[in-house]
């Protein structure tokens, strides 16, 4: 058994003046506990992006028309999406899976893309749930399935993101209803909201969540399903299956973080086997982090998705898990 002290003995014993390397010590320490080893791994690695649409959308909450999403999906799929690109240079596999867009991409489909749509897109969550709770369930098993086959395929670090436009609206209902925090904490500009959709966007939110709070006591996954995104269960779903297995799992941003409330929620113990990338420029994923116990590693006001603050804090893992690994332990030197 590692725990955070065992942990800490081995980061103090090594060769250099103790705590000298500040936070990248703790992220080890973290590490160590993650994978119960005080030799890590951190390659391979796979990031796994899930798509939906939102039927809110039709509302006006975003600033992009809902086939942004399909044609996001081409891009990450070509290679040429900043998702693509930083999974390149971080040597990290990537593989999208259509859990409920609009319009995928045309045939043929590289075996990187899965289409598994539970849908084609949800219902308003303006008008009513968004999904039912079959919908619920087959979204939450294509993510498990898809946490299993990247931990079968041997990877050691799992990252997963999402694409899909509207979909910080389900994700500020999904924090609200989960943390308690206020909607208008929970509620950010997304990518790129005005002060008009902003308005809009609050309020939807507003009644969304009272009514899933209405719920939430006696019947958790019908709340959840009544805000939620067949991306965002998704990512759910893998989350939980992935922490099931002793995976370690990298968290990115607002939406995936909905995710893992989701996965806490439902499967306690989840957030154990997470480490927080980063804080994203939305102003409820920092409640959202705290309310999981969890502190990011990179505050650099990024806000896009697909994974790509998960991606930039591969190297912090690397750099943790070569120190754990690799630097000598002063009594090795006769200290």
């Amino acid at each position: 058994m590692i725990d955070i002290a065992t942990a800490w003995a081995h980061l103090d014993a090594l060769a250099k003046p103790q705590r000298s390397l500040g936070r990248l010590e703790a992220l080890a320490a973290r590490l160590a506990v993650v994978q119960q080893r005080l030799d890590p791994e951190t390659k391979p690695r796979a990031i796994t992006l899930f798509a939906a649409d939102h039927g809110v959308v039709a509302q006006g909450v975003s600033a992009w028309p809902s086939a942004v999403t399909g044609l996001m999906m081409g891009t990450i799929i070509s290679g040429r999406a900043s998702s693509a690109a930083l999974a390149t240079a971080q040597g990290c596999t990537l593989r999208l899976v259509d859990v409920g867009a609009l319009a995928p991409p045309p045939e043929p489909w590289p075996d990187h893309f899965r289409l598994a749509a539970v849908a084609s897109g949800t219902a308003d969550l303006s008008q009513g749930p968004a999904m039912t709770i079959d919908q619920f369930d087959r979204a939450w098993a294509i993510g498990a399935e898809e946490a299993e086959r990247a931990l079968a395929a041997g990877n050691h670090i799992l990252l997963t993101g999402e694409m899909g436009i509207g979909n910080t609206t389900p994700a500020a209902c999904l924090t609200a209803l989960l943390t308690g925090i206020a909607v208008d904490v929970a509620v950010g500009r997304g990518a790129g909201a005005d002060d008009t959709v902003l308005a809009i966007k609050r309020q939807i939110v507003a009644d969304a969540v009272a009514r899933a709070n209405a719920v939430l006591p006696h019947d958790p996954r019908a709340a959840i399903a009544a805000v939620a995104g067949f991306e965002i269960v998704a990512m759910a779903g893998f989350f939980a299956a992935g922490a099931a297995a002793g995976a370690t799992l990298l968290l990115d941003g607002y939406v995936a973080t909905a995710g893992a409330l989701i996965a806490e929620r439902l499967v306690p113990g989840t957030a154990k086997q997470i480490i927080a990338a980063h804080r994203s420029a939305e102003p409820g994923h920092g409640a959202a982090l705290v309310h999981l116990g969890l502190e990011p590693l990179l505050d650099w006001e990024m806000r896009l998705g697909e994974g790509t603050g998960a991606l930039v804090a591969l190297p912090l893992l690397d750099s943790a898990a070569a120190l754990l690994r690799n630097v000598a332990r002063l009594a090795d030197l006769g200290v």
